[in-house]
């Protein structure tokens, strides 16, 4: 496969055989998995129209046994996250050398998962704790409290439960989750919780492997 060039998505074939399509956006990405089939596809995140995030989603809808490999310049938290969430099994920088990036098709052909060391230090970092600071990257808007309760939210807690894990009152767990919806702009506790998830916050802190 010859090096991945910005703006250009790769659907790789069968690992060996070379790519079978390209595309230049998340739309045409899209028409060339359906047609092609493709083992692997390689995608940048952003994209014009329907972004790499979206686009993963809606590719596995359609063919849940895609391989998805994200090689992009985006090594913040919440667009890792948000890949990993969307179902991709690979996620590369783009400065990955061609060695590493065909190392990384073969393994998400074979249904395993592969990410880059600097990437593998985050997801550690995330399941060891750091996801709080993460929390506050994503949604700065919120209190250290509020946090909280959206991650145990997230998490599909009820008020009671949660006023249990943080010794509080029950009424001040739905004042805090009232703030949350006002403060995320969302209607209701469902569309919170989609947010949070999305951002990748709200999944069981067990470490992977």
């Amino acid at each position: 496969m010859e090096r991945v060039q910005d703006g250009v998505t790769p659907v790789v074939g069968v690992p060996g055989q070379g790519d079978v399509a390209e595309a230049a956006n998340g739309e045409h990405l899209l028409a060339a998995v359906d047609r092609t089939a493709p083992d692997v596809v390689v995608t940048d995140l952003a994209m014009p129209g329907l972004d790499g995030t979206m686009a993963t989603r809606a590719m596995l809808a359609r063919h849940p046994a895609l391989g998805v490999l994200v090689l992009t310049m985006h090594e913040d938290d919440q667009a890792l996250f948000g890949a990993l969430r969307a179902g991709a099994r690979g996620y590369l920088l783009k400065d990955a050398d061609a060695t590493e990036i065909v190392r990384a098709v073969f393994t998400v052909a074979a249904g395993d998962a592969v990410c880059g060391g600097a990437v593998a230090r985050r997801i550690v970092d995330f399941f060891t704790g750091a996801h709080r600071d993460f929390a506050a990257q994503v949604f700065p808007q919120l209190t250290e409290r509020e946090q909280e309760v959206l991650d145990l939210v997230a998490l599909g807690l009820g008020n009671h439960q949660i006023d249990g894990r943080l010794f509080i009152a029950e009424k001040t767990v739905r004042n805090h989750v009232s703030a949350i919806l006002d403060k995320l702009h969302v209607s209701d506790r469902a569309a919170a919780v989609a947010r949070a998830r999305d951002a990748g916050i709200g999944e069981p802190r067990t470490p992977p492997g």
